[in-house]
Order: structure tokens, then C-alpha cells, then sequence
């Protein structure tokens, strides 16, 4: 087998769920509609810029949680549940990425 594949293979996987998928998408979405960089969304939520970045790079497994959520719904004066899904997403395969 070619070295550069068993490297490929031995790579850890990020796995993401989709509502967490859902809720970054919309978060990122919502960022980019206000013309705002990810350091004015890092200052709303008090974290750095870095960590934004991270949530939003589908090669990193940094996640937003409910107080960042909290902090961005007050900001924009918008419900939590903006967020989130109409719907269930049980059942929608997880999102795999291979960090290389």
C-alpha cells in the first residue's frame, strides 16, 4: 500500500453532527448577511477570533454551545431557537471529515 495513503488513513476523523452542522451554517450565515468578520462574532460571544475560525474550518471539531448561542441571540435580539432546526435532524447521517 502507498505510504501516502496509510498517512491519509491514520488520520484522525472529525465527526460532527448535523445539528451542530445546522447551527454553525446558520451562526456563519447570519455573520456574513451583518458584513461582520469572525473578530466582531469572537467579541459578542468573548472568545477569540481563532475560535471562530475554528468553529466554522469543517476540519476542526470546535463547536459553539448554548452560552454562545445565548450571547448571539441577545445581540441580534433574536430567540435561541432561531438556531436551531425546524425539525428533528435524528437520523441524517453525521458529517465525516478526515483532517490531512
Amino acid at each position: 500500500m502507498d505510504n501516502s495513503l496509510i498517512n491519509i488513513l491514520m488520520e484522525p476523523v472529525i465527526k460532527i453532527e448535523p445539528i451542530e452542522q445546522h447551527v454553525i451554517d446558520v451562526i456563519r450565515k447570519l455573520r456574513r448577511s451583518k458584513k461582520m468578520r469572525q473578530e466582531d462574532l469572537a467579541n459578542i460571544i468573548n472568545t477569540s477570533t481563532s475560535f471562530v475560525g475554528n468553529v466554522e474550518n469543517v476540519r476542526n471539531p470546535a463547536k459553539y454551545n448554548l452560552k454562545h448561542i445565548n450571547a448571539i441571540s441577545d445581540y441580534f435580539g433574536l430567540s435561541p431557537k432561531y438556531f436551531l432546526p425546524d425539525s428533528s435532524l435524528q437520523g441524517i447521517k453525521e458529517k465525516t471529515t478526515r483532517v490531512i
